[in-house]
């Protein structure tokens, strides 16, 4: 049971991180609220497809299955006990002066909180190229999720291109399922691969694993190509046009693209909780700060990839480490911490082999032909970005309101890494140099109806 007069402590997201601190806190004998945008909670990761549904864990999930199994299994049984509050099917719109604006199916409610833990996750980062706003062209985690939620394949004939670990893994995905994967292309070189050997060798058996399914593309995948641009008809994607590491043009029939670039993270809620934000050269992208804990001050704590982008495993570790330093804040005994840590900095080294082997594409984004869409919400071109940038000053936000880039239903999660490398260039600096995208409510879309109704 848990304590009265407890403290109300809320924790958005249901994925590995949330689960580990929803399951932290209900082991000190309190009650958290876990909002989480899912029917089940699992995350992204461990999606879970809806009751029925005749793939198992195994072929879901593969290697994973067994971690799977054990967070649906451990989250599902707090939930069925009332020992934490689980609101399914739930959106955080806003956050604003310790309370949740939170977007279900009877409306918006708010939430107070005394404290906020933010495992929000993170989604595809992409990348532009001539023809990407046609129909037919996905994220690889659409791709994934359409596979796991639904046993489905987007295309009869499809291209996976990007780099990362979740452009092998959704391709041998996507292959083990019987679909026809006609091409993965790398926009990674070997040579550049080879280089985050070290950081990667923090973590052999997960190495080896990418190695495996790398093998089980075949001639399929692709190193170090260029793409050039997607090709379409009146019913949408029809082939992709790039050149291989041999510079020799190549021309990929297909119905349909999936393209990602590893990850970008969810940061939209830790910008509108007050939160600092840093640029990670690294990453290419700005970082909420937070301590080794994942404190980020004013009662807030940031766990999983919105924070660090440590994949799964990360996640489980941040998510303890979060809900601990909730504990020890409000001055409740809380448990050690220093093996959760030294795992942190393995896999924190992981993480940095990752992003040293599988960059963005900065080059490919920064010569973009003028007449190319960037903002796909709003058809915003990369010759309106520079010219707003001309106008603008170099400042995000400047070029923002100039060109409409990142007003859209996306909200910048699609365009804004893009847009900032163009105007970096224009403005002869660095993309931190530049700025970022103000975050703003709703962070989601959200009927007018619905405000009508808060209460």
């Amino acid at each position: 049971m848990s304590e009265p007069q407890a403290p109300r402590i809320v924790i958005v997201g249901a994925g590995p991180a949330g689960i580990r601190a929803a399951a932290t806190l209900v082991e000190a004998r309190l009650h958290p609220v876990v909002i989480d945008e899912a029917n089940r909670a699992g995350g992204q990761i461990y999606r879970r497809p809806p009751a029925g549904f005749l793939r198992t864990p195994e072929q879901l999930y593969g290697s994973e299955a067994a971690k799977a199994r054990a967070l649906h299994v451990h989250f599902d049984r707090l939930a069925e006990e009332g020992r934490l509050t689980y609101c399914a099917r739930s959106s955080v719109i806003a956050v604003h002066e310790g309370r949740l604006h939170v977007l279900g199916e009877g409306g918006v409610q708010v939430i107070g909180y005394d404290r906020l833990i933010l495992a929000t996750g993170a989604s595809d980062r992409m990348a532009p190229i001539p023809g990407w706003q046609n129909a037919g062209v996905y994220s690889l985690g659409a791709a994934q999720i359409a596979l796991k939620a639904q046993g489905v394949a987007l295309g009869r004939r499809i291209v996976l291109m990007g780099s990362g670990p979740l452009l092998t893994l959704v391709g041998a995905q996507l292959l083990k399922a019987g679909a026809d994967v006609a091409a993965v292309l790398d926009t990674s070189p070997w040579h550049r691969q080879m280089q985050g050997f070290w950081g990667l060798s923090a973590r052999p058996i997960i190495a080896l694993r990418g190695l495996a399914l790398r093998a089980m593309l075949g001639g399929r995948y692709h190193a170090g190509v260029r793409l050039e641009r997607i090709e379409a008809g009146a019913s949408g994607v029809t082939a992709l046009r790039w050149r291989d590491a041999g510079d020799r043009e190549r021309i990929t029939a297909c119905d349909m693209i999936g393209m990602g670039w590893h990850l970008r993270a969810e940061t939209h809620l830790a910008d509108l909780a007050g939160c600092a934000f840093a640029y990670d050269e690294q990453w290419r992208q700005w970082l909420p700060k937070a301590d080794e804990m994942g404190r980020a001050g004013n009662g807030v704590y940031l766990a999983g990839d919105g924070v660090r982008l440590l994949g799964a495993d990360g996640a489980e570790v941040a998510g303890r480490l979060a809900a601990t330093a909730c504990l020890a804040d409000l001055g409740r005994p809380a448990p050690s911490v220093s093996a959760d840590l030294r795992k942190l900095a393995r896999l924190e080294r992981f993480a940095r082999g990752l992003a040293c082997a599988f960059p963005w594409p900065v080059a490919m984004v920064r010569t973009l032909p003028d007449e190319a869409i960037v903002c796909r919400c709003e058809n915003v071109t990369a010759g309106a970005v520079r010219e707003s940038a001309d106008l603008g000053g170099g400042d995000a936000n400047r070029v923002k309101s100039l060109s409409r880039a990142g007003m859209g239903r996306c909200q910048g999660r699609y365009c804004q890494l893009a847009a900032v490398e163009l105007v970096a260039t224009r403005a002869g600096c660095t993309p931190g140099a530049v700025g970022r995208f103000r975050g703003q409510a709703p962070v989601r879309p959200a009927p007018i109806g619905a405000f009508l109704q808060e209460s």
